[in-house]
């Protein structure tokens, strides 16, 4: 089975940077692409940023464009999350995910694999 592990999360100030990790391991699975979803409390998982094997091909929220940036490595199947000048409304848990399917790259259910989430603070 697919196992997904993030890590990086903590407490940092407004404007500050962050930056998180993820690794797929698994040895059935071949992944088209991974990604990075944030849930709050109360509020609906919502994309945050995915990258595409082929190309390679990184997306983004428009609410983070220009201030985060998505790498990878497809042959590690890992991925890293590099967040700059963070905002209060950045705050949430991170999810990484990854696919073996086609579909829309901030479309949750394009994902099958999640991982545990890693809590992100941003203070004010």
């Amino acid at each position: 089975q697919v196992q997904l592990v993030e890590s990086g999360g903590g407490l940092v100030q407004a404007g500050g940077s962050l930056g998180l990790s993820c690794a797929a391991s698994g040895r059935t699975f071949t992944g088209r692409a991974m990604g990075w979803f944030r849930q709050a409390p109360g509020k609906e998982r919502e994309f945050v940023a995915a990258i595409s094997w082929s190309g390679p091909i990184t997306y983004y929220a428009a609410s983070v464009k220009g201030r985060f940036t998505i790498s990878g490595d497809n042959a590690k199947n890992t991925i890293s999350l590099q967040m700059n000048s963070l905002k209060p409304e950045d705050t949430g848990v991170y999810y990484c995910a990854a696919s073996r399917s086609g579909g829309l790259y901030s479309g949750r259910d394009t994902y099958q694999y999640w991982g545990q989430g890693t809590q992100v603070t941003v203070s004010s």
